[in-house]
């Protein structure tokens, strides 16, 4: 099994569903190409920070990340 992205975007919103997934009890991995940029001397624009669940948590997750999109 996988990793699945459920959220492309800013730091603060992608903080904030992690928060709310991992609320239910499933486990995230958080890629913040913001920092990795910035620590390589880059810049990055928009859409740096990439949530993951494991894929066979998809099914579980789904609603809270739909609630959370119809939210903002």
């Amino acid at each position: 099994m996988g990793l699945m992205k459920v959220f492309s975007g800013s730091e603060i919103l992608a903080m904030a569903l992690k928060e709310k997934i991992e609320a239910i009890g499933v486990e995230t991995v958080l890629k913040n190409n913001i920092q990795s940029a910035r620590l390589a001397g880059f810049g990055t624009s928009g859409q740096a920070v990439e949530l993951f669940v494991q894929e066979t948590e998809f099914a579980k997750v789904n609603p809270v990340i739909e609630e959370f999109r119809m939210s903002i």
